[in-house]
């Protein structure tokens, strides 16, 4: 009675003999984190061992045998990763023969769309990050028959797209998503430099986990200091710490003092660093077409022609959008270890 009699009044009943302790358990804060096709698209291309396996695929991998030997990898991680890309959706199982057990893994169209994400990055690659020997592959537009340099460029008019030149709004699907426990784990051993010589691999290599990402997504936002990243992206200091030491490092940003006492300093984006928005807005428009169910969470508008847009990678010689199946490749390398010709097309063959 005495305990009903405190609660109905508000107050916490005193300790007594007759009086049961009362234990308030606090419910832990539901951690968000901003809606964003960029981070969708991560979630599959961080992951070193899915990201290889896609790559073998434009190569023309299609059995269980011919991305491990590409790959030198475990029957059990491969196992785990084609599995999980089949469930992404990037990939589908299709039976050798009526009477066989045994599949193929065919990308999907969902998983060829990907094809200008790894375009956009071979480009920043070769271009920062390129050995002595030059770019591992060099690029024929079958439609032009010309070398070619893809590039990010606008839908609409067609012209190459920077960071200054474009402003950003709200979309039908902007929003905070709780965050899930399994999305917060610190930066693994994954090694994205296995199997063939790739600038794809360099340049995911020094930014290719998914913290690492997001960090210079904001920086993209506005976001320069640490107190300011931390709030946006709810991650633990020492983990922000760590990402942004390893992307001064490899150039990405550059440090500079503005306070004294204590010592503060902010983080800018490096030319280098400034030359990542077009690979992570395409990685943006792939989410967005695949992964934000009809409601992009943000729209881009370029300066330069006033309209809203989708980024787009086009060839530097005629304009025209680049496809997987419109593009041939020379290998400057030794295709052999890697069961491969020195010259072919990427996703050979019907999908």
């Amino acid at each position: 009675m005495r305990l009903a009699a405190a609660t109905k009044q508000g107050r916490r009943p005193k300790a007594g003999k007759d009086t049961p302790s009362v234990r308030i358990i606090q419910k832990p804060p539901v951690l968000t984190e901003r809606n964003c096709s960029v981070a969708r698209t991560v979630g599959i291309l961080s992951d070193a061992w899915a990201f290889l396996v896609i790559r073998e695929g434009f190569f023309g991998a299609r059995r269980f045998e011919e991305f491990r030997s590409a790959l030198e990898i475990s029957r059990a991680t491969l196992t785990d990763r084609l599995r999980r890309l089949t469930r992404e959706g990037i990939f589908r199982e299709i039976s050798y023969s009526e009477t066989s057990s045994r599949v193929e893994y065919k990308l999907t169209k969902s998983g060829i769309d990907l094809y200008p994400t790894f375009m956009a990055l071979m480009q920043f690659g070769d271009r920062w990050l390129a050995d002595p020997k030059g770019a591992p592959l060099q690029l024929i537009h079958e439609g032009c028959n010309c070398v070619s340099k893809p590039f990010v460029s606008c839908s609409c008019c067609h012209q190459h797209v920077v960071a200054r030149k474009v402003s950003y709004r709200d979309g039908p699907g902007a929003g905070k998503t709780p965050i899930e426990p399994s999305r917060r784990s610190r930066r693994t051993a994954d090694d994205f430099m296995r199997g063939r010589p790739s600038s794809v691999s360099r340049a995911l290599e020094v930014i290719g986990d998914r913290w690492s990402f997001l960090v210079i997504r904001e920086a993209f936002f506005g976001a320069r200091r640490f107190d300011k990243l931390q709030v946006e992206l709810n991650i633990a200091s020492n983990i922000l710490t760590d990402r942004l030491a390893r992307l001064v490092e490899r150039g990405v940003f550059k440090k500079r003092k503005y306070q004294s006492l204590p010592e503060r300093f902010e983080y800018l984006l490096t030319p280098m660093g400034m030359d990542l928005y077009g690979p992570l807005i395409m990685m943006m428009a792939w989410g967005d077409k695949w992964r934000a169910e009809g409601k992009p969470p943000l729209i881009l508008r370029h300066l330069d022609c006033g309209n809203d847009f989708t980024p787009t990678v086009i060839c530097n010689r005629c304009g025209e959008p680049i496809h997987a199946t419109s593009m041939k490749y020379r290998m400057r390398y030794n295709p052999d270890k890697f069961g491969g010709t020195k010259s072919g097309r990427a996703v050979p063959g019907r999908v």
